[in-house]
């Protein structure tokens, strides 16, 4: 995507990229909430709860580029390119992500394309689920008897990306805390992966869905036992899975909490 000298010196606004959080009101930041109440245009993605929606300039323009498995608003060149003319148009544009535009939310890509045509941008940084949905459920992902350290990582790659798959191996192996985005729908493949990279069957795992909204459910298990269990409950996405020591806390701290 490129445009000449002269189209770079159209733009007469500026695009921020915001994260959402995971869905509580309560846990977006002030920066954000600000934005939203002053936005010409706001581009929000599928999982953005309706509460923070609510929060919008109710003179902006409103757009769902929202992606979901298998369902498709816009395609992710469209969405850069929408942001490309709004911002020829308007003085604020917010892009608006669920949780963290960084973590697995192509801020960075669209971030890039923006700045390469010429268009200011502005990152705002939002509570990721896989950090907030945990501790809902009464998980926290360090603990001084049972981790001491945490890898994040995607469940569902996209084609064409820098190398061909997760390395589950050493994602086994790297940390006692594994938290995936997006892995539900992967779920059999990986646990396999896990346990043939050596992580025992007996390995607690926790199924987050919907982390902190009112409708958040868990679904807690071992890695033997948890396909089977998803597969009995329905269990579907969106859903944040933990896997580790630290799963034990569950039962001890999830009826302990106040939202």
């Amino acid at each position: 995507m490129s445009r000449t000298g002269d189209e770079q010196q159209q733009f007469i606004g500026k695009v921020y990229l915001v994260g959402a959080g995971p869905g509580d009101p309560g846990l977006i930041t002030v920066k954000a909430k600000g934005l939203l109440e002053c936005a010409d245009v706001v581009i929000y993605d599928a999982l953005v709860s309706e509460a923070i929606l609510a929060m919008i300039n109710p003179l902006a323009e409103k757009i769902n580029a929202g992606k979901r498995k298998g369902q498709h608003s816009l395609l992710q060149e469209e969405t850069t390119e929408l942001l490309i003319q709004k911002a020829q148009k308007h003085a604020v544009v917010v892009r608006l992500k669920g949780g963290d535009p960084f973590i697995f939310g192509r801020g960075g890509e669209e971030m890039e394309e923006l700045m390469q045509v010429g268009v200011a941008v502005e990152v705002v940084p939002g509570i990721t689920s896989g950090i907030a949905a945990p501790a809902y459920a009464g998980i926290p992902l360090t603990h001084r008897l049972y981790s001491s350290s945490v890898t994040f990582v995607t469940g569902h790659e996209a084609a064409g990306k820098y190398r061909p798959a997760v390395n589950w191996q050493a994602v086994a192996q790297g940390s006692e805390t594994i938290v995936i985005y997006m892995g539900v729908h992967n779920l059999a493949y990986i646990v396999d992966e896990l346990t043939q990279a050596g992580l025992s069957p007996e390995t607690p795992i926790a199924l987050v869905r919907w982390g902190t909204r009112p409708e958040q459910e868990e679904l807690i298990g071992e890695l033997a036992t948890i396909v089977e269990k998803v597969e009995t409950v329905g269990f579907r996405a969106p859903a944040i899975v933990i896997i580790g020591s630290v799963v034990k806390m569950h039962g001890i701290l999830s009826g302990l909490q106040c939202h």
